[in-house]
């Protein structure tokens, strides 16, 4: 059932308390308000919960560019940002990444662990203060998801009560820790969610479907090195449990066409997306821009960066004919040439001129890319993806696409992976060919891991997720293309050594 959704603009009030740019503990702590100081500097007024509920909801928004797509995609086995002569060397950073050679002091790294815990702190503050049930409601989702993050990427989480004095340390929770608590708040505010469908605030079908992450990533987070676990009945089921919630619910389905989930207005008219971010265009977007500017040439419409590309291996897994794998597509063909999907070949204008690139060459995407480019592969080599495109011409720079953290289409490869966990993979096999009849692609005659994880690739693709299934299905420290065999070390983020300082029990990672 496809439901029409009306966006409403948001004007994001500025919050003192949101520390996005601070990289040090203390100074993050500094910037928040307890209930005395604001009762103070506003003669007993509280602060509108409203705005500090707004608030945390925007970091999400900076979430895609910084860390759901630039490290989940990036250090994992389907995306590259090859060196192109003096371009895209930024000090190795993003050979650092694809390689799994960053360190304590990768810039990325850290600016991604602050963003998490600014939205953390940010709905953690509007605890202190007097909100309805369905606004603590709200909050205690948000805070759960930054926990979920945190503890994905680096295994300990910094956390502290609402109203604590700012002269306290956070507490530290522990991997096992932090993913209890994360199922433990899902499953307590669950009923006080609203049950609706609205994709830009947390919903009961948002919580199910963190519960279904929570639940199916546990056995990970509950190891000691995240590679000795094992998938305990209870917690798959579990998983199935909170996935027949939403598909029982009657308010999703896969669309007929699966780039409709990442358009310009997706959120408005897909009837997969379950928790996104909010995005209005011209209005607020963050840096959703960046997912097609990275990968485009300069000679594109509109002109790019050319940076960002697919590995061959990674693109050679779809079936010819599955939708996925792209293809003209009529809210952007018509006005850019760019098809859907991967941009592979020879590429063109709007009017089907041959396009070339700055030397001269003809524009034709090569599926080899590799990490450091140059002479007449400079500007060609590798497979572009266009799987957010810009179908506004006018706002490519404040794009309304929202990113897609919750969708459907994931809720259903969660349960057949569970399905597969406990045995049933009959079962399992339906969902999956259920899911890639839609899509256009060749029914699976079997269905073993591997063709699982291959299968959560193809349709989750650069929406976040890929390192998190790499590390549970085994296969993230395995080598691919121009990446050796990596160290265990790598199945954790280091935290910024700002963060070590200025916080004695937070224990730096095994390796950093």
């Amino acid at each position: 059932m496809k439901n029409i959704r009306t966006k409403l603009p948001v004007v994001i009030a500025i919050i003192t308390f949101v520390f996005v740019s601070c990289t040090d503990l203390d100074e993050q702590l500094e910037d928040r308000l307890t209930l005395e100081q604001v009762e103070e500097s506003v003669a007993g007024e509280t602060p509108d919960v409203t705005n500090l509920l707004v608030s945390a909801y925007a970091t999400l928004r900076e979430m895609h560019g910084s860390g759901a797509d630039n490290l989940a995609e990036h250090t994992a086995d389907g995306l590259i940002a090859p060196t192109r002569g003096g371009d895209w060397d930024d000090n190795g950073a993003w050979r650092a990444l694809h390689q799994h050679t960053w360190d304590a002091d990768h810039a990325g790294l850290r600016n991604y662990f602050n963003r998490l815990t600014s939205g953390l702190f940010s709905a953690i503050d509007l605890l202190q203060f007097n909100a309805s049930a369905q606004q603590k409601a709200e909050a205690r989702f948000l805070r759960a998801f930054y926990v979920f993050w945190i503890c994905d990427g680096w295994g300990q989480v910094p956390m502290r009560e609402p109203g604590a004095p700012l002269s306290d340390l956070p507490t530290v929770m522990s991997s096992p820790e932090a993913i209890a608590f994360v199922i433990s708040e899902l499953e307590a505010i669950v009923d006080n969610l609203p049950a609706d469908d609205d994709p830009w605030v947390a919903t009961q079908a948002a919580a199910y479907a963190l519960l279904a992450k929570a639940y199916l990533n546990k056995p990970v987070f509950d190891s000691d090195d995240r590679q000795t676990f094992s998938f305990a009945s209870s917690d798959m089921n579990k998983v199935i449990s909170n996935c027949d919630a939403i598909i029982n619910s009657g308010n999703f389905e896969l669309e007929a066409d699966y780039f409709e989930n990442f358009t310009s207005d997706n959120s408005e008219n897909s009837s997969e997306i379950i928790f996104c971010t909010n995005n209005i265009a011209g209005i607020q977007s963050g840096s959703m821009f960046g997912s097609w500017f990275a990968g485009l040439h300069y000679n594109q419409t509109p002109s790019g960066w050319n940076g960002f590309t697919t590995l061959a291996d990674f693109y050679n897994a779809f079936d010819d004919g599955d939708q996925r794998k792209g293809g003209d597509h009529p809210k952007l063909t018509p006005e850019t040439g760019l098809t859907a999907g991967f941009l592979v070949g020879q590429q063109y204008d709007k009017d089907g001129n041959e396009l070339e690139d700055r030397q001269g060459h003809k524009l034709i995407f090569t599926p080899e890319s590799p990490i450091m480019v140059s002479g007449d592969l400079l500007e060609v080599s590798g497979y572009r993806y266009m799987k957010y495109f810009p179908d506004d011409l006018d706002n490519v720079y404040s794009p309304g696409n929202d990113f897609p953290f919750l969708r459907y289409a994931d809720v259903l490869l969660a349960k057949a992976e569970a399905l597969m966990r406990t045995g049933d993979n009959t079962g399992a096999l339906t969902i999956v060919n259920d899911l890639r009849a839609v899509r256009g692609a060749n029914a699976l005659a079997s269905l073993i891991e591997a063709d699982m994880l291959a299968e959560r690739g193809r349709e989750l693709y650069y929406e976040g997720w890929r390192r998190t299934d790499l590390i549970r299905y085994g296969k993230f420290l395995v080598a691919w293309d121009q990446k050796p065999a990596s160290d265990p070390t790598y199945l954790l983020y280091p935290f910024p050594s700002a963060q070590i300082v200025a916080n004695p029990d937070l224990q730096q990672n095994p390796g950093y």
